[in-house]
């Protein structure tokens, strides 16, 4: 008897082994989806009278071929979310712009991000222009809600995608913007668009992401956009082929015990971490591994403080396992006493 049950818990052990050789074996996640109702990724989560407002993609199937500059990613409006409290009940507030009612459009509303102003609530948005170049748009409202108003215009001198929008201390806002590949940053590095702009060769230094100060009308530069240095241990900007650390996409910016965190995606190695500096253009010197990989090709976050704790907004595939068909979730985030943020594994 104890024979037949020793031999059956190797077969069991055996049998788990392949499996996840084969990928058949899922990990569990540490959180939920927020939402299941539709599709959402790339969450950029604020603090706005006491309570979070997620300003999320809302994925669909488009049914586009996938590639890898992304036209599968066909998004055309925006959903935004609210909590009360981590774990609460989430509402969808549904449509807050729709690609229609941008008069500047062409297609694939991806990533954005939100802030507020004397009574007025801008949000921010990277869309292909009628010559398919990427943009930066921005559109208002008078609540963290919408529904929001496109401005005729995308912003003078913006391109690429994933805005981030960072407050400082001084009262100053910042936007913080840039992504590789399907992002099309590799086809702005004379300050010109270069639609035959190639990426970088793994010796070559890895392409920077991009920030300008916000005009006091909070829909213009008031500079021309700078390049954000991202630096190793020793000094060195990262190369191209150290595409474990090098900046890809998905810029967000936060302060924390008077330290600014810039935190990116390295894309195709499916990463988010950070870097840190003394100064909303940097330089930043990379610190670590803010979550390791989800399931599916993207990874893209926000980190926003809460009732005294602090918060890292990401999504994975959960509910679909399709690259393009995404969900957002929460988790907490923790410092150590350094400073240093406690790498965080999506999954059990």
């Amino acid at each position: 008897m104890l024979s037949k049950l020793l031999s059956g818990f190797l077969l069991l052990i055996s049998v788990a082994a392949n499996a996840q050789e084969k990928g058949t074996l899922h990990k569990r996640p540490i959180s939920q989806p927020l939402v299941k109702d539709i599709f959402t990724a790339d969450p950029s989560a604020h603090v706005f009278n006491g309570k979070i407002y997620i300003y999320p993609s809302h994925d669909i199937n488009a049914g586009i071929p996938e590639n890898d500059l992304g036209d599968h990613f066909a998004m055309k409006d925006y959903h935004i979310l609210s909590m009360d409290s981590i774990g609460g009940k989430v509402t969808d507030h549904g449509v807050a712009l729709d690609i229609k009612n941008i008069p500047w459009a062409g297609r694939q509303l991806w990533a954005p991000d939100a802030a507020y102003k004397n009574g007025t609530y801008y949000l921010y948005f990277p869309l292909k222009d009628k010559k398919d170049v990427f943009r930066i748009g921005v559109a208002t409202g008078k609540t963290p809600v919408g529904p929001f108003t496109a401005e005729k215009e995308p912003i003078k001198g913006s391109f690429s995608i994933d805005p981030c929008v960072f407050k400082d201390k001084d009262g100053s806002y910042y936007l913080y913007f840039g992504g590789i590949w399907g992002g099309q940053l590799q086809k702005w590095t004379t300050g010109n668009y270069d639609p035959d702009g190639k990426l970088r060769t793994p010796n070559e230094n890895a392409i920077l992401p991009r920030v300008a100060k916000l005009s006091g009308d909070m829909k213009s530069f008031a500079e021309t956009p700078k390049e954000i240095t991202i630096l190793d241990a020793k000094g060195n900007r990262f190369l191209e082929a150290d595409n474990d650390k090098r900046f890809f996409e998905a810029s967000w910016m936060h302060r924390y015990n008077g330290k600014y965190y810039f935190s990116y995606s390295t894309g195709d190695t499916h990463k988010i971490v950070y870097a840190t500096g003394d100064s909303p253009y940097g330089p930043f010197t990379y610190q670590g591994v803010v979550l390791n990989p989800v399931e599916g090709w993207t990874n893209h976050h926000s980190i926003v403080a809460f009732k005294g704790k602090w918060y890292l907004f990401y999504h994975d595939t959960q509910l679909s396992g399709k690259t393009h068909l995404r969900n957002v979730k929460v988790t907490e985030l923790k410092y150590r006493k350094d400073g240093s943020i406690i790498p965080i594994d999506p999954y059990f």
